[in-house]
């Protein structure tokens, strides 16, 4: 038998949310299935994106643009960045692994955070580069243990914001103080995936260091607040340098047509993102306050997730939840084995997910 390359056994197979028709095929389940697993909108696709894909499906036997023209344009003018510094991704969680492949040989290290989103985790072993793994404090980065775990051979430092699972952020002057200390040969990934869910004062504005031409890498997606997890659409912000390297190893038309159209739609969608700001925001109250009088640690979020630890093996209220009809996330593989990771839904949904934790605790 062929015997793979020896690095692959390093590499943990990524486990997503669990999709409905998986969970109701499996426990014969009917009736309405809730998903508040994957961190996904509850209120669905932006509307103007629909209808631009709708619109576009005709064109479906055409090959994309391979250089995303028009929707890179429409970034430009939203970010007030040139083409070259931006580097569009089938979900921004492609990019991880061409960013450490990049930049990374196996004689370099990277460094994350224990409990940190673990595709980077997988990404930096994609490139067969030492981890440095550093714990959470306070359930988020410790950006002053990071500068100090930094090595002679470290190329790279990752940092999600919020952070996945947890839901906290590195404040801005953390930020500013991390930025000011971290040498200038290591490239820093800043993993945005919520930050249109976010109006906090105290949140850094990542743009201002690659203004300043610091090494740095933004990752924003199309998946969370846009509602556009299916068509797989995700951007980088870096130097033209940065995007250059990354772009020498991407496939070939990596981003389909129809997500080119659905983002330049729903990049014009303020509606929607207002709406599910709104919906978050009133969803996070309800939660808050259900989740205490059941006696229940959460962790206050700046996404559009809660952390929530139930002091006993979080499979066993996994399980007890999805008999209800109700998928959640186990997060053990973060170093977190009594706590789920729970999508804040609709008013409807999260007052079904109340009713069945009564029941099943």
């Amino acid at each position: 038998m062929i015997q793979s390359r020896d690095f692959l056994k390093q590499i943990i197979t990524y486990k997503p949310g669990r999709p409905i028709e998986e969970v109701a095929r499996e426990l014969n389940l009917k009736g309405e299935i809730i998903k508040l697993a994957s961190n996904e909108n509850p209120l669905g696709a932006s509307p103007l994106a629909l209808r631009a894909i709708r619109k576009a499906l005709k064109e479906s036997y055409l090959y994309p643009d391979d250089n995303c023209y028009y929707f890179r344009k429409k970034l430009t003018e939203r970010l007030r960045v040139e083409p070259e510094n931006i580097f569009v991704g089938n979900g921004s969680v492609e990019i991880l692994p061409l960013a450490t492949l990049a930049y990374l040989d196996p004689e370099h290290s990277a460094i994350g955070s224990e409990g940190a989103f673990i595709w980077f985790k997988i990404a930096a072993n994609i490139a067969a580069a030492e981890l440095i793994e550093v714990p959470l404090r306070n359930y988020t980065h410790d950006l002053k243990a990071m500068l100090k775990a930094i090595k002679k051979n470290t190329r790279m430092i990752y940092i999600a914001n919020p952070n996945n699972p947890t839901g906290t952020i590195a404040t801005k002057e953390e930020v500013e103080e991390f930025f000011e200390q971290v040498p200038g040969d290591i490239l820093v990934v800043m993993d945005e995936a919520y930050f249109e869910y976010i109006d906090d004062p105290h949140y850094p504005n990542s743009f201002k260091y690659f203004r300043e031409g610091k090494n740095i890498l933004i990752l924003r997606t199309f998946s969370k607040i846009y509602g556009l997890a299916g068509v797989r659409l995700g951007y980088g912000i870096g130097s033209k340098e940065i995007i250059a390297s990354l772009a020498k190893l991407r496939i070939s038309f990596n981003v389909n047509r129809l997500s080119q159209i659905a983002g330049m739609a729903a990049l014009d969608d303020d509606r929607h993102v207002h709406k599910g700001k709104a919906v978050n925001e009133a969803g996070k109250e309800y939660l808050y306050n259900a989740y205490k009088k059941l006696g229940l640690f959460y962790l206050p979020t700046y996404a559009n997730f809660i952390f929530v630890d139930f002091a006993r093996d979080s499979q066993i209220v996994f399980e007890a939840l999805q008999r209800e009809g109700i998928i959640t996330r186990t997060i053990k593989e973060y170093g977190f084995p009594h706590a789920l990771r729970i999508t804040i839904g609709t008013e409807e949904q999260n007052r079904k997910l109340i009713r069945a934790l009564k029941k099943v605790l």
